[in-house]
């Protein structure tokens, strides 16, 4: 959105792409655009520290401060204007700035291969674009130094490979180990938790609970459950050898409640 003011259109500073570096002479010829329809382009070429004190930015310590005497240093338009120049107008501080880019470049796990690949590639092409000379093994030993850790067996395989890869040769193999990898993960079932069940054992004997029973008539008839080596019933009688049991033992039952087992006898099949 561009701005009208002393009936003037001026155009909208936010769409100036920021400073990376990179752009600096794109970048400072856009600025000074902007500043020259602002009139105000004069406070980078004009000294104005002595005539303009408000051209100055200025830090000072307290003069009451036990630490030393009073300092003031002032800086101006100038002053921050040529720092930037310096640092990013002249040949040599871009090439320290691509260069200082290209080497802190690393890959983590957390993002796609192929898309720190391109990165890595728009870092090589910002060397190269600066008259800076690099053979393409060269570049493909850089950046097999920053594979993840993920990768590290896959970088020793390759290390040790008697053919030395360029950069190219060496990206074709990263994209065919990374299209193996998701394969391989796509593939993989996943692990689902193992049923378990929690049995209760006393004296080496695995009890069964029976938590719900339907009668239709005799209910002092007792259930069979042929898979327990124990049983309940509800009629003494039919216990043979049945004695009382003295030592408050307890049934687990399904639902975590335990049942008190007032006897226990034998039961003769006919």
């Amino acid at each position: 959105m561009s701005i009208k003011t002393s009936n003037k259109i001026l155009p909208d500073l936010s769409k100036l792409e920021p400073l990376d570096g990179t752009n600096y002479r794109r970048w400072s010829k856009k600025l000074l655009i902007f500043f020259e329809q602002l009139e105000f382009d004069y406070v980078l070429t004009t000294d104005l520290s002595s005539s303009d004190p408000s051209a100055t930015t200025s830090t000072s310590s307290n003069p009451e401060s036990s630490t030393g005497p009073s300092t003031t240093v002032a800086v101006t338009d100038q002053d921050i204007w040529s720092t930037l120049e310096s640092r990013y107008g002249d040949d040599a501080g871009r090439k320290k700035y691509v260069v200082g880019k290209w080497l802190q470049f690393r890959m983590t796990d957390d993002k796609p291969v192929v898309e720190q690949i391109h990165e890595y590639e728009n870092l090589v092409a910002n060397v190269l674009s600066e008259g800076m000379k690099m053979c393409k093994i060269l570049q493909a030993n850089v950046l097999l130094e920053k594979f993840p850790l993920s990768w590290n067996d896959y970088r020793n395989h390759l290390k040790h490979k008697k053919k030395d890869l360029k950069l190219q040769e060496l990206i074709s193999h990263m994209r065919t180990e990374e299209t193996n990898r998701l394969k391989d993960k796509k593939g993989r079932p996943s692990q689902k938790p193992t049923p378990q069940a929690n049995l209760a054992e006393q004296d080496s004997e695995i009890i069964a609970a029976i938590v719900e029973a339907n009668l239709i008539e005799n209910k002092t008839d007792w259930i069979l459950d042929t898979g327990a080596s124990r049983y309940f019933c509800t009629n003494r009688e039919l216990l043979h050898d049945y004695e009382d049991t003295i030592d408050g033992e307890c049934v687990p039952m399904k639902n975590l409640a335990t049942v008190g087992v007032i006897g226990k006898g034998n039961v003769i099949l006919k």
